[in-house]
């Protein structure tokens, strides 16, 4: 069995795996990981091997926890990877990242593929039809929209995300509520268009934390699924133990 843990600017996602199936997942604050993982290893004895992703603040003491339990593969540049990886730079590249790649290589193997995972950021990852994986984008996520609208203007109040009932807003609360969820909707439409036309066939992905809010207000068709990172990384994780 596999335990995979997913540190991202928020939470950390843990989920055990036996061979290709998923047996649980669960999210927790930091502060709540040590017990949570020993409780993952009481309820599961049988993992053996885990894989961590950080892209947020995990410590050593994080980790060890871990290498307690189990044999430990830290997800970085210099993990073994199933795609050609024709990043330009290749070891700035995000571990997250790494592992949607490495999900999209395997759910469309003989496929054009563009995963956007909307969370903390929106990130745009294109595997092509050959197995190649191209790069993409990074743009800001709703939250962080709505925070730096409040942060960087005077007067500007900081608003929770929501609904809009028209894109023309009448109110400061409605206009914010247009610019945010209007624009990121847009965005995300316009992208997947580009992508559309030089890639025949373009399967769309869309992940993460604000999958649910977005899948509903796109155009574009697309296959949402929220644990498509999770089996990445378990995908990782058994490519790296050969």
């Amino acid at each position: 069995m596999n335990l995979i843990v997913d540190a991202g600017n928020t939470f950390v996602k843990l989920a055990v795996f036996d061979g290709d199936r998923m047996l649980s997942d669960q999210k927790v604050e930091l502060d709540g990981f040590c017990k949570k993982i020993k409780e993952f290893f009481e309820e599961y004895p049988d993992i053996n091997h885990s894989i961590v992703s950080s892209v947020g603040f995990l410590e050593k003491k994080h980790l060890a926890m871990v290498a307690i339990f189990s044999k430990v593969h830290i997800l970085s540049s210099k993990s073994l990877v199933p795609f050609k990886n024709s990043y330009a730079s290749p070891h700035t590249l995000g571990v997250d990242r790494i592992a949607l790649a490495t999900a999209a290589f395997y759910y469309n193997p003989k496929g054009n593929t563009l995963v956007i995972d909307a969370g903390t950021c929106i990130t745009y990852d294109m595997i092509n039809d050959i197995g190649e994986y191209l790069g993409g984008a990074i743009s800001p996520g709703i939250a962080m929209r709505y925070k730096a609208l409040h942060e960087q203007t005077s007067k500007l109040p900081l608003l929770e995300t929501d609904d809009i009932l028209d894109f023309i807003g009448n109110t400061t609360a409605s206009c914010i509520h247009s610019g945010v969820v209007n624009g990121v909707c847009n965005e995300i439409d316009g992208v997947i268009e580009q992508y559309n036309a030089r890639f025949i066939n373009l399967t769309v992905i869309l992940t993460g934390g604000d999958m649910q809010f977005l899948s509903k207000r796109l155009k574009n068709t697309i296959f949402a699924h929220s644990k498509f990172l999770l089996e990445g990384l378990n995908y990782l994780l058994e490519y790296n133990k050969r």
